[in-house]
């Protein structure tokens, strides 16, 4: 939502400050511009990306649509799940939580919570840190190792799309200055005609330079660093998991682990102590 509103911002503070110039937004509507920049931008970014970049993009900016789904909300549910499982595995032991984690889509356990079971990253994440520890051949630096590697991993694999998008905003002003340049050509080429149709062409020219420059820092760019907050977003839930995961390993009671969890969480979207503590009574009772 809050994409929309900057690019209306964006868009609207811009035409409003040309129009109240007596400026006319026709002359901005320059369709050869738009496909030399617009096509010109896609090419450079098919050839330098592979396709699962391209498409991630696409989907990554569209779901800057919806609000950041990692709330507190969400990170409470996540503090239950944490809990139901440590506890589980403290009646249980480790092999009472077998069958849960080799197929955590029919557990009765994770059915219970079913954001949890909608990230499937989590999931995965969560269950075969388990089997691992249900192997009890892990040592707990070699444990911190393997978790870390993955997580490296994945944000690695993630940040290439904001990446991507970087990059071409870059680009994005050469190619402004290209179907200027382009356009000034067309315009020495009809240097015998009035002074009218040379001036529309030199202002057809110079809208290529505004919407390379417009495009860049005003759409492409922020887009890209929204991008990459919400990854950041992914990257401290997948943290959270991380940390209390380690706690588990090294044998902390459940709601010790659980609370490393919560100290994890950015302090805005962290459930305080006491709504911690509802939580597990909750699932004790």
């Amino acid at each position: 939502m809050f994409a929309i509103i900057g690019l209306a911002l964006v868009f609207g503070s811009i035409l409003f400050g040309f129009t109240l110039d007596h400026g006319q937004v026709a002359v901005l509507m320059q369709t050869s511009e738009f496909i030399i920049i617009g096509g010109a931008a896609f090419g450079a970014f098919l050839v330098s990306n592979p396709m699962s970049v391209v498409t991630g993009s696409i989907k990554a900016s569209l779901g800057l649509l919806k609000a950041n789904p990692y709330n507190e909300k969400v990170y409470g549910e996540l503090l239950q799940v944490l809990y139901d499982v440590f506890q589980k595995a403290r009646k249980d032991g480790l092999v009472g939580l077998e069958p849960h984690i080799e197929d955590p889509e029919k557990s009765e356990l994770f059915k219970k919570y079913p954001g949890f079971r909608a990230n499937h990253h989590a999931m995965d994440f969560l269950c075969d840190t388990l089997k691992v520890l249900l192997t009890g051949t892990v040592e707990d630096h070699h444990l911190a190792e393997i978790l870390d590697l993955d997580l490296e991993r994945h944000l690695e694999e993630r940040r290439a799309v904001p990446g991507a998008m970087a990059k071409i905003g870059d680009a994005l002003p050469g190619f402004g200055i290209v179907a200027a340049v382009l356009g000034v050509v067309i315009t020495m080429n009809s240097i015998g005609g009035t002074a009218a149709a040379i001036g529309e062409k030199v202002a057809a020219a110079l809208v290529g330079t505004f919407l390379g420059i417009l495009l860049s820092y005003g759409v492409v760019n922020p887009l890209s660093n929204a991008i990459e907050g919400r990854i950041r977003s992914e990257s401290d839930y997948m943290s959270c998991i991380r940390t209390a995961l380690l706690a588990f390993a090294r044998g902390d009671a459940p709601m010790t682990c659980v609370e490393f969890a919560r100290r994890n969480i950015e302090p805005l979207e962290r459930p305080t102590f006491s709504e911690l503590e509802a939580l597990t009574r909750k699932k004790a009772a």
